[in-house]
């Protein structure tokens, strides 16, 4: 992520009410914003409308404010039926997960309206699935969750005579195992869950899950985990040496005891605002996705991320479409949309995961800085001790039933 990308999120925080004034000059001036400026940028923003923040980031360079994206120079393709285009558009995403603004792009380009609402993790969204939510038409799964959501027959087969720009799509990132001919789903993002840590306070060096779970005196209740059973539960089976995917209560009882032991130490357990505690110093080591990494540390250039000696997990979120989406043949324009090259470059430089997307990657729209970082793209040797999350079954209740013990306890 950008300089200018970054001041536009907390911008944008701070108008949603997700920061404080105080909160939103610290991070501008970790950034190296003069207090002129940030008070210029301020009194140009006024309040909190999205108006007002569209103002905030076209501001001039004598306030170093952001300088607002280009619109998408593209009109509704030849192959999109205008006719069958619906008035609005219903997208289930994860958490600061898009650009905002391309919604608005998508709302002027195709004349749909756009509504987002967001979840915390894949079980989140199984749960509210499963127990009858309905009018939701675009989806993002992560990997194991699509071969669950097909097995339940709860997705739509994709229309690629509509989603043409699956041809963007780098053929490393196609044909997973979830959904060999990708037949329900198309990648959206990529990445690694490893765990950041603020090396300005933790002077020496971190490299293992044992750091995370054996936490020095400094780290307690200075650590936050993610809000996600899998990726907690596996984390603790990779620092015992049991796979991600491993299921015997022997496995599962020693993770828990881990995951017990660590428990003092922990703040929070959260996958909205981690970013933000590790930023603000409430936090001082944090279990990130890789895009979380990128915003804290362009935010506090002395944090930096792991991926620990014993592996983590490597991950893929997909668009998919609901069988019981109300706007199926918008739904497939909209993820045709979402992966046109100056589109997702857009999207990845401002929400800072690794994009699959090979033709924005060609076409030099991802920022560089963003593709030289092993921490996002690693390489080979490093891919060898990545692990994929996969469906477990019946096992899934036994994750189940740790997690509420942890959580709870």
């Amino acid at each position: 992520m950008t300089r200018s990308a970054a001041i536009a999120r907390l911008l944008r925080q701070w108008q949603t009410g997700r920061m404080t004034r105080r909160e939103l000059i610290s991070r501008l001036t970790a950034l190296g914003l003069s207090m002129s400026a940030i008070t210029a940028l301020l009194s140009a923003c006024g309040g909190s409308s999205s108006s007002n923040q569209s103002n905030s980031a076209s501001g001039t360079q004598s306030t170093e404010a952001t300088a607002k994206p280009s619109p998408i120079a593209r009109g509704i393709p030849d192959y999109v039926d205008k006719t069958k285009l619906a008035k609005e558009l219903n997208f289930f995403n994860w958490s600061d997960y898009i650009e905002p603004g391309l919604l608005d792009e998508f709302e002027r380009i195709f004349g749909v309206k756009v509504t987002q609402d967001t979840y915390d993790s894949n079980e989140d969204l199984l749960a509210k699935l499963q127990g009858g939510a309905t009018g939701y038409d675009v989806i993002v799964p992560s990997d194991y969750t699509v071969s669950i959501l097909i097995k339940l027959n709860m997705l739509e087969p994709l229309d690629y005579s509509v989603i043409k720009s699956i041809s963007n799509i780098d053929p490393n990132n196609l044909k997973p195992y979830y959904d060999p001919e990708n037949k329900y789903s198309v990648p959206y993002m990529w990445g690694t869950s490893g765990f950041g840590y603020n090396t300005e306070a933790i002077k020496q060096e971190l490299s293992s899950w044992k750091d995370v779970f054996e936490p020095q005196p400094a780290l307690q209740k200075k650590i936050v985990m993610l809000n996600d059973e899998r990726e907690v539960i596996g984390a603790a089976l990779m620092y015992l040496g049991y796979s991600i995917n491993e299921t015997s209560d022997e496995a599962l009882a020693k993770a828990k005891s881990v995951l017990m032991q660590q428990k003092p130490a922990v703040l929070a357990y959260t996958s909205n605002n981690q970013t933000d505690l590790l930023v603000s110093g409430e936090a001082l080591l944090a279990h990130l996705w890789t895009g979380n990494y990128i915003q804290a540390h362009n935010q506090k250039s002395t944090i930096t991320y792991v991926i620990p000696k014993e592996g983590c997990t490597v991950w893929q979120d997909n668009l998919c479409v609901l069988k019981s989406a109300p706007h199926k043949y918008t739904a497939m324009v909209f993820i045709d949309f979402l992966n046109w090259p100056e589109v997702n470059g857009r999207n990845t430089n401002y929400i800072g995961y690794a994009s699959p997307n090979k033709a924005a990657r060609e076409q030099k729209l991802i920022d560089e800085s963003m593709l030289n970082d092993p921490k996002v793209y690693p390489p080979q040797d490093v891919w060898q001790r990545l692990q994929w999350i996969k469906d477990i079954g019946e096992a899934t209740q036994k994750f189940d039933r740790l997690w509420t013990e942890v959580k709870t306890a």
